[in-house]
């Protein structure tokens, strides 16, 4: 997943921060970052509840739903008024400011003298971004909306979620991030360059808001399945330049045109950078790892999962999404997951994540050591299938999948060899599971299961037509990127879509209601669970093995709750007295969007 989407989606699915996504992104979550004012009130207003706190996890900007009905103060660097109050983006209602407040704020004759409701502006948006054909256009409308009228972008996106997150979200976001230096506007979150180093420190604290929660890192070097992209990301780039070529001779790229810096040069900008966050934000910031190639990915996950709360979503957050969906989808096709086999192509990030957490899955279930459980997994990359013979030159993170088997070279041969009953794509290599591929599979299974999870579309291992045609309809499919529903045979077939914003959301938020101080696998495995057992019977009669993401905010408050209670139970929460209700508890922390009255 391309950190330009994870923070956006953050605040959307989850409200927890004042996030912009696909550059929306900021180097928090405002609510679950929970941060401290970015308009300078002073400590005795905040604490005083002048600015509208009396929400949820340390909530001072009256954003959560515990808010709602207060009366808010608009500050900036002082009371917004006037042309100030409506350049501010987080203040600014446009033609929704009533008659009273037109007149307290000093905006009589800045406005129009129609009011609109919110809802009647959120009206007319959708009826204007429906009018752009070129998805592009859309994302860049939205990105301009989000500069203007915080709130009303963020509604838009709540109410409307499943019709615009394939513009946030991939595919769109793709072509953003590839094109952004083109339609850079202004920046919205940090830079951290080669420049900077011995200053990070010095940076972070140019960042106006002081109680960060949670950051989202990135080097830009493996963006989704485009590669390497640079600078073109955020919310908080490390650029330490970038190997790609075609972003070093574009006269508009924006980051740092020198090649990457890699081995001790990189490794103290990453260690600077630790000790930074560490140090100005404090022992429970939560550092997510984005969109790392994979040589820097693992090493720096390893290196400061004992020092750090830290989390991967590559790694760690597609494993847990897809668990889910494999737990889900044992309704489908029967027996538990100590009864499958499986099949990935890939063998990077994504799919040695994915196959770890299922090891350690089918581990809790059957006492089984992780060590015999992964003998179920099998693992195909560029070479064919990783086996015991190859052990030697693999790297350090393929070993564990190194099994005893005759070397296969290709991944129709290895699907025929193995007779996996799950095959599973994390290749980031397009229209891989041919037609052959497909039909050995359902050869076999009366029930295939095919997740194709490569991102963006174009980089999907198949279509869900291709696995439902080439299947006889026989497939239960589910894909990184959204596909339209099939009709195969007179039959509505509807895939799934195996989407990271169902797990790192929730995932978040549990830890910071907690006040986690580690990432366990446990939590990870919780979080797997809770949002398998909200797929219910009339999903799985469409052949869905997750719930719509209309109900996102629900399922995320969900499985905030799940991981929470596995922080208390494993000792690792520090936010103390446990609540009595984790799911309310959890609701009552999410952003909300609705206009708040000014006084």
């Amino acid at each position: 997943m391309s950190s330009l989407q994870r923070h956006f989606l953050r605040r959307v699915v989850q409200g927890v921060g004042r996030e912009r996504k696909s550059r929306w992104g900021l180097i928090t979550e405002r609510k679950m970052a929970n941060v401290v004012n970015d308009g300078g009130d002073s400590t005795e207003e905040i604490v005083n509840g002048a600015v509208g706190g009396g929400g949820g996890v340390e909530d001072v900007y009256g954003e959560d739903f515990a808010t709602e009905e207060q009366f808010l103060t608009p500050w900036a660097v002082s009371i917004a008024s006037g042309y100030n109050l409506m350049r501010d983006p987080r203040h600014n209602k446009g033609t929704a400011f009533t008659e009273k407040e037109r007149d307290a704020h000093y905006l009589r004759g800045l406005l129009p003298p129609a009011i609109f409701t919110q809802e009647l502006q959120e009206k007319r948006l959708m009826h204007n971004l429906r009018q752009f054909e070129v998805p592009l256009q859309r994302y860049m409308a939205m990105m301009d909306l989000q500069e203007r009228n915080e709130r009303l972008f963020y509604k838009l996106l709540i109410d409307n979620v499943e019709e615009l997150l394939p513009v946030v979200y991939t595919p769109t976001v793709g072509e953003a991030c590839q094109k952004y230096g083109s339609i850079f506007r202004r920046p919205q979150g940090l830079y951290i360059s080669l420049k900077e180093k011995g200053k990070i420190l010095e940076v972070l604290k140019n960042w106006p808001e002081r109680n960060i929660q949670v950051i989202v890192v990135t080097d830009g070097e493996r963006i989704l399945g485009l590669g390497d992209l640079g600078c073109q990301c955020l919310p908080i780039t490390i650029d330490v330049g970038t190997n790609n070529e075609k972003l070093l001779n574009d006269e508009f790229y924006i980051g740092l045109k020198q090649r990457r810096a890699t081995g001790q040069e990189y490794a103290e900008l990453l260690e600077e950078f630790m000790t930074a966050v560490k140090q100005n934000y404090g022992e429970k910031v939560l550092v997510q790892f984005e969109d790392f190639a994979n040589h820097n990915a693992f090493d720096l996950l390893e290196k400061y999962t004992r020092s750090h709360l830290v989390f991967n979503d590559d790694i760690q957050g597609t494993a847990s999404v897809v668990l889910a969906g494999l737990i889900a989808a044992l309704k489908l096709v029967g027996g538990t997951l100590a009864d499958h086999k499986f099949l990935f192509l890939g063998a990077g990030e994504a799919g040695t994540g994915i196959a770890e957490l299922i090891a350690l899955e089918i581990s809790k279930q059957t006492k089984a050591p992780v060590e015999e459980t992964r003998k179920k997994i099998w693992l195909v990359d560029s070479k064919g299938l990783i086996v015991s013979s190859r052990k030697e030159s693999l790297q350090h993170f393929k070993k564990p999948w190194a099994h005893d088997h005759e070397p296969v070279k290709n991944l129709l041969d290895a699907v025929k060899a193995i007779k996996p009953t799950v095959l599973i794509g994390s290749s980031g290599a397009g229209r891989t599971f041919t037609k052959e591929v497909v039909e050995a599979m359902a050869s076999f299974n009366e029930k295939p299961l095919i997740l194709a999870l490569s991102n963006p579309t174009s980089q999907s291992e198949c279509t869900a037509e291709e696995a439902y045609t080439w299947s006889q309809g026989r497939a239960i499919f589910a894909s990184g990127s959204p596909f339209d529903p099939v009709e195969y045979n007179g039959t509505l077939m509807v895939p799934g879509q195996a989407n990271n914003a169902y797990i790192f959301p929730g995932f978040g938020l549990g830890l910071i209601m907690s006040g986690a101080i580690r990432v366990h696998d446990d939590l990870l495995l919780a979080a797997s669970e809770a949002l398998a057992v909200q797929v219910e019977d009339e999903h799985f009669k469409k052949g869905l093995i997750y719930p719509p993401f209309t109900n996102i905010r629900k399922i995320s408050a969900n499985i905030a709750a799940k991981v929470a209670d596995k922080a208390y139970q494993l000792g690792l929460a520090s936010r103390l007295p446990r609540p009595k209700d984790l799911v309310k508890h959890a609701e009552s922390c999410m952003y909300s969007p609705l206009y708040r009255t000014y006084r």
